[in-house]
């Protein structure tokens, strides 16, 4: 069954399978290191399960752009690619990889 939007949010633009697949995969693996960030995560448990999800999706990764190369696809369209990224959240997915603000009174750097 196809995911449904919320109303307002703009629909994915037209991706090849090994684009789509691409930017799955990609999501999918940005998910995971910001569960392995250890100024984020809470447990080593998680954080290893977590790496080990890794390893899969970067097979997913190679595979997808392996199979584009193979088609002839030699150019990433950046600012399609750009856009499906933030339909599907992107941005906020990968707010996790990054260091957190730091407090107002901890030092910076």
């Amino acid at each position: 069954m196809p995911r449904e939007w919320p109303s307002g949010l703009p629909p994915l633009p037209a991706l090849t399978r090994a684009e789509g697949d691409l930017v799955d995969a990609y999501l999918e693996a940005l998910d995971l290191v910001g569960r392995i960030n250890p100024a984020r995560g809470r447990d080593t448990y998680g954080a290893l399960r977590a790496a080990q999800g890794l390893v899969g999706r970067a097979v997913r990764l190679r595979d997808a752009l392996a199979l584009m190369h193979e088609r002839g696809e030699s150019t990433l369209h950046a600012a399609t690619l750009e856009r499906a990224l933030r339909v599907l959240e992107g941005d906020r997915r990968a707010e996790r990889v990054l260091l957190p603000s730091p407090e107002p009174d901890e030092p910076a750097g």
